[in-house]
């Protein structure tokens, strides 16, 4: 590993045919654009459209809200997997700094972290991170020392920088595969809509469905759909949680609001 001036963390792996990444980005916006969300998802299409490999959908991760923390409204980073050959990795992280610099929001302060799976040694260490960055105020100058401690790309694209702490413990909830939901809704049926567990696994991205106590729902159970629905990230899977429903209404479950989610 080599580091590249102030603030800059730069990472060449040599010998590894295909890598599996984690990609972050944290507080790239500001009131009058749109979200992180946004901009992680269009990294990832580009990613995709240049041929450097294969992506999945974004995570949102809640970080810790204090007075202490500078964010836009509601202080979350985004993250996806990625997997990309290794001739792309400088490509790829060249690219994604410019990204950044060009399509982050006036007076964000962008942050960027790519993880190679394959390359993380300590993986209880990042973790551990990614939880302690939902409870207390954390630095860059810690974000910049594990990233160095652990082998991670971690950068700084604008403003203070601040938005490495939060793309880090974005990398770290998502590798723990209990945190975050996943971005947007699925698109199928429409809100008010009655559909069984059978037919959402198998007409949507969504892997199993439970209740918010984990508890599997029966195939044929039948469920309300909201005008959203959206997933939660539980066991490395898209999982839809749903909550019961009143007696006598013709179904046994009702999807989640966003407002229920909040945990994740």
């Amino acid at each position: 590993m080599n580091q590249e001036g102030s603030g800059k963390i730069k990472i060449t792996y040599e010998g590894v045919e295909r890598m599996k990444l984690l990609i972050a980005i944290d507080d790239t916006d500001n009131l009058e654009t749109r979200g992180t969300g946004h901009l992680a998802a269009e990294l990832a299409k580009e990613i995709k459209n240049h041929g450097w490999g294969e992506v999945k959908p974004v995570t949102r991760h809640q970080l810790f809200v204090h007075d202490d923390i500078p964010y836009t409204s509601h202080n979350s980073a985004m993250c996806f997997p990625a997997t990309i050959g290794q001739e792309h990795w400088d490509k790829l992280i060249v690219f994604g700094g410019v990204f950044l610099e060009t399509k982050s929001a006036l007076g964000s302060d962008p942050g960027f972290c790519v993880l190679n799976l394959d390359q993380l040694q300590e993986p209880g260490k990042l973790m551990k991170y990614g939880h302690q960055a939902k409870k207390k105020v954390l630095t860059k100058e810690r974000a910049y020392q594990l990233a160095d401690d652990l082998n991670i790309h971690l950068s700084e694209h604008g403003g203070t920088g601040q938005g490495v702490v939060g793309a880090l413990a974005g990398a770290a909830l998502r590798l723990t595969g209990n945190d975050g939901r996943f971005r947007g809704k699925h698109l199928m049926g429409h809100g008010g809509e009655v559909w069984t567990v059978n037919d959402i696994v198998s007409q949507s991205d969504i892997d199993r469905i439970t209740d918010l106590q984990g508890h599997p729902i029966p195939a044929q159970d039948k469920i309300l759909l909201g005008e959203k629905v959206k997933s939660v990230l539980v066991d490395h899977q898209s999982v839809l949680l749903v909550c019961p429903a009143s007696p006598n209404t013709g179904h046994q479950w009702y999807t989640c609001t966003r407002d229920m989610l909040g945990d994740y």
